[in-house]
């Protein structure tokens, strides 16, 4: 998706009759898409082809010669039992990107495991991150690792294409799951290896920066985020007027505030608690310390700021009319990158990709849907 967003034509390959596995999941749209579907699969084409069929690989390999870029996430080996791995499908084509997404480091003993999300957040430490200290480990509340390694996925391949025009190379991009939620546990992991120790769970706080995360106003919560010592004093006098803390040398720096968190925090929570957040956001946003509402989903989807920065589309669909898509978050020369193709029912592209690319003739396309080929 990232590079379809980015203008490639992506044409993404599924199964004949079930496709995506993603189409069975979340809250049905239509009749062969979801919600969670249709997140990750705007800007594509789709097409069906049963790649256990001798012609189904074939249709492939003739697609490949047309390609810049092959992509795919099966277990380590199944497509070279297809006859289309890397090294297969190279010797027709030099200079393709070819770019294997995996559970596990494709060298190591593990090469062969399937590769799941929550199971890596497991893993990987992710969990262990996540909620309140007095609570289990916590998973996130999205897909981290699978979104994580698609866009770490997507700069390889640029970075690959952007060689292969210096040097009409190839190449054969190999991304783990695990590798990537590995790299995700970023500063945190670092503090564990110096620490040789785990990290304390804050929750909604952070473990460095004091006061930093969410807080309960009189009439519901809100995010407040000092970065600085000049902003916490600023908090002090002029957001929840407690001139004492600022003056207090247990709470001068960031560091002290961080050793004596036990002791300001309580302070800084009964405040905000006898004032209503309304004052509090204005108050906060006079003072230059960074502060926003904490809203249920929905409200931050239709939230006007979601509307002006047009973040949320409506897409025509076959079947339920319309539906919304998420837009691309980049913006080129002041323009927000639109949604090309909504996120495609099952095979609606089959016909015309075969025969604008193949030229595969209509009688043909019949005959191989006959056959349960497409």
């Amino acid at each position: 998706m990232v590079l379809g967003d980015l203008g490639a034509e992506v044409i993404k390959v599924e199964h004949p009759t079930r496709g995506d596995d993603t189409r069975d999941w979340s809250v049905r749209v239509g009749q062969t898409e979801t919600a969670y579907y249709n997140s990750v699969n705007r800007n594509k084409r789709s097409i069906t082809i049963d790649l256990q069929a001798l012609e189904g690989q074939q249709i492939v390999r003739d697609l490949v010669q047309h390609c810049d870029v092959l992509v795919h996430n099966f277990k380590f080996g199944g497509l070279d039992r297809l006859g289309l791995g890397y090294e297969q499908l190279k010797a027709l084509k030099s200079g393709l990107i070819y770019c294997s997404i995996s559970g596990y480091d494709r060298t190591g003993p593990e090469a062969g495991r399937p590769g799941y999300d929550l199971v890596v957040q497991g893993e990987a430490g992710l969990m262990a991150l996540n909620g309140e200290a007095s609570q289990p480990p916590l998973k996130f509340g999205v897909a981290v690792v699978d979104m994580f390694t698609g866009m770490y996925a997507a700069q390889a391949v640029l970075a690959a294409l952007y060689e292969r025009q210096r040097s009409a190379r190839g190449r054969h991009i190999e991304m783990a799951l695990f590798d990537c939620g590995i790299m995700v546990t970023s500063y945190c992991g670092l503090e564990a290896l110096v620490m040789q120790d785990d990290p304390p769970r804050y929750g909604n706080a952070h473990p460095s920066i004091v006061p930093y995360g969410v807080f309960e106003a009189a009439d519901g919560p809100l995010v407040i985020t000092v970065g600085n010592n000049a902003q916490f004093e600023r908090f002090c006098r002029e957001v929840i007027e407690r001139n004492d803390l600022a003056a207090d040398p247990r709470f001068k720096t960031n560091l002290d505030r961080r050793n004596n968190r036990e002791a300001l925090v309580p302070e800084i929570m009964r405040e905000l608690k006898a004032r209503p957040r309304g004052l509090l956001l204005e108050r906060l946003a006079a003072a230059g310390v960074p502060c926003g509402e904490v809203l249920g989903l929905l409200e931050a989807l239709t939230s006007e700021r979601v509307q002006r920065g047009g973040l949320v589309t409506r897409q025509p669909h076959p079947v339920a009319g319309s539906t919304p898509v998420l837009a691309p978050p980049y913006r080129l020369d002041g323009e927000r990158l639109p949604v090309r193709w909504p996120p495609p029912v099952l095979g609606e592209g089959t016909n015309d990709v075969l025969s604008d690319l193949l030229g595969l003739a209509p009688e043909r396309l019949a005959d191989l849907r006959a056959r349960g080929v497409l």
